[in-house]
């Protein structure tokens, strides 16, 4: 008894104290900046600097996203326009920024100018990373898996950015793989190279660019193993690999500007569902309106061909599919689609025959 009395005691006294306890705890001033770092041992320059760090560093994170959102759209509709361009194009929009900016912005996108820069035909130098030479020049595309191609992209996101890599099918222009990424490392991409050759089967000619991903060991050790021979774009020769950028563009156009992705997540799920779209439901204008899916399962009424601006003396074969009486009428063929200007976009204007 005595002892539930004590209880109820203290208890009593504690709720009578609390709120005192609470008055004076709130009138305790917060000690100022130069008593906590006397205290720390600490100078107060070094407080002020990492305050002033961390919000630098949110602003120009945010402004750094601005500035690759306009960078984007601005070299998927003019992408000739190199980093001194660029700085033009974003101080016309309001944003001042020097070429070194532009330079590092477009650099973490994967994005260069089209037009040849200095010692554009010098060799890479990497003992690793072995630069293969171009191989489809002047050579039509006549059949399915005989050439595939790659690339990468950046695609901006309302927070950050991603990467996309895609392997297509030059006769159909059908998409085989795709993968996305939040960074520019070679394992993605060798990734959706397996799944391409595990669901399709394997081309002939596998061409790329010349990034570090696509010559890295892993990514070529793959097409080797499989015995395919390997075809890289010339520098500064963005057109040769011209189909895979038809791709991006359209890819952003109709898709990803228009939806403006927020996460991984849902730029995952978009882009499912507009490849099955490109793939089995859009058509094209260079396979008489039909779509890639019909043409890659039945084989015929697609076709691509890069033209060799500068043909040898002797034409370019077509190795069995070109008997030797049809070698006049394919140069003649290709002459006059030079003159005109045009890249021939399917197989069947060049006059080659088994």
């Amino acid at each position: 008894m005595a002892l539930d009395v004590a209880r109820s005691c203290k208890a009593a006294i504690t709720a009578a104290i609390a709120p005192a306890k609470a008055v004076e705890a709130a009138q305790v001033p917060t000690p100022s900046v130069r008593t906590q770092c006397a205290l720390a041992g600490v100078s107060r320059a070094t407080v002020y600097a990492q305050q002033r760090a961390v919000a630098v560093d949110a602003d120009a994170k945010a402004n750094d996203l601005v500035l690759c959102q306009l960078i984007d759209g601005q070299y998927t509709a003019r992408p000739f326009y190199g980093t001194r361009r660029m700085a033009l194009f974003l101080e016309s929009r309001g944003h001042t920024v020097n070429r070194k900016r532009v330079q590092r912005l477009m650099r973490g996108m994967g994005l260069a100018g089209m037009a040849p820069g200095p010692n554009t035909s010098r060799a890479s130098t990497h003992p690793a990373h072995k630069i293969y030479p171009y191989l489809l020049r002047g050579v039509p595309i006549q059949r399915v898996n005989q050439v595939w191609s790659t690339d990468i992209t950046y695609i901006r996101l309302n927070h950050g950015f991603a990467y996309l890599v895609a392997v297509i099918d030059w006769y159909s222009r059908r998409v085989l793989a795709w993968r996305i990424s939040n960074s520019m490392e070679a394992s993605f991409c060798v990734d959706c190279l397996q799944q391409a050759l595990s669901v399709h089967g394997k081309p002939e000619v596998f061409n790329s660019d010349q990034g570090s991903q696509f010559t890295s060991e892993g990514f070529t050790g793959v097409l080797k193993a499989n015995g395919i021979k390997i075809s890289m774009d010339g520098r500064g020769r963005a057109f040769d690999n011209i189909f895979v950028e038809r791709l991006w563009r359209t890819v952003k156009y109709e898709d990803v500007y228009l939806k403006g992705y927020a996460t991984m997540g849902e730029l995952l799920i978009g882009l499912t569902q507009y490849f099955g779209f490109y793939n089995g439901e859009r058509p094209h204008q260079a396979l008489n309106n039909r779509t890639p899916e019909a043409v890659y399962q039945s084989g015929t009424g697609g076709g691509a061909l890069i033209i060799d601006k500068y043909p040898r003396a002797e034409p370019v074969s077509c190795g069995s599919l070109r008997s030797p009486q049809d070698t006049g009428s394919a140069a003649n063929t290709t002459t006059s689609v030079q003159q005109s200007g045009q890249r021939c976009a399917a197989a069947r204007h060049t006059e080659c025959t088994t």
